[in-house]
């Protein structure tokens, strides 16, 4: 059993890549809000939680073996299954701002590895990721 809920691996996830490089920006973060708002898999989710998960992740990101620590919590409470909704989640969060940093590049790349996510898999959901961010300005 797993210590956290898979609702709560996934605003881990979105948390982590948030503040891989460091700076958590209002896209970012109003991105964040907005999927937990709008996807089924945050149907069963308190959103009232949303704060202190995010606290408790950027706590926990904060202490010798963080990011390690995290993506254990992550893999242990989501199911293979859902690993691919894990890393789609995390391109969204990555690409919001529309700037990759090497560190959220980075970061992405362990999440595909961690959760064994294919390379066509993966360069799909960067695709459609990519493909929302898209203005016509």
């Amino acid at each position: 059993m797993s210590t956290i809920s898979p609702e709560t691996a996934l605003i881990y996830t979105l948390v982590t890549v948030s503040a891989s490089d460091e700076e958590m920006t209002d896209t970012e973060l109003n991105r964040m809000t907005g999927i937990v708002g709008y996807l089924p898999a945050f149907r069963n989710y308190n959103v009232e939680k949303l704060r202190s998960d995010t606290n408790s992740c950027i706590e926990l990101l904060q202490s010798e073996e963080g990011l390690d620590a995290v993506m254990g919590l992550v893999e242990e409470a989501i199911p293979e299954s859902h690993s691919d909704l894990v890393y789609a989640l995390a391109c969204e969060v990555a690409a919001s701002d529309g700037n990759l940093t090497q560190e959220e590049l980075l970061l992405l790349e362990m999440i595909r590895h961690a959760l064994d996510i294919d390379r066509l898999t993966a360069a799909a959901i960067e695709r459609g990721a990519a493909a929302r961010q898209k203005t016509f300005n």
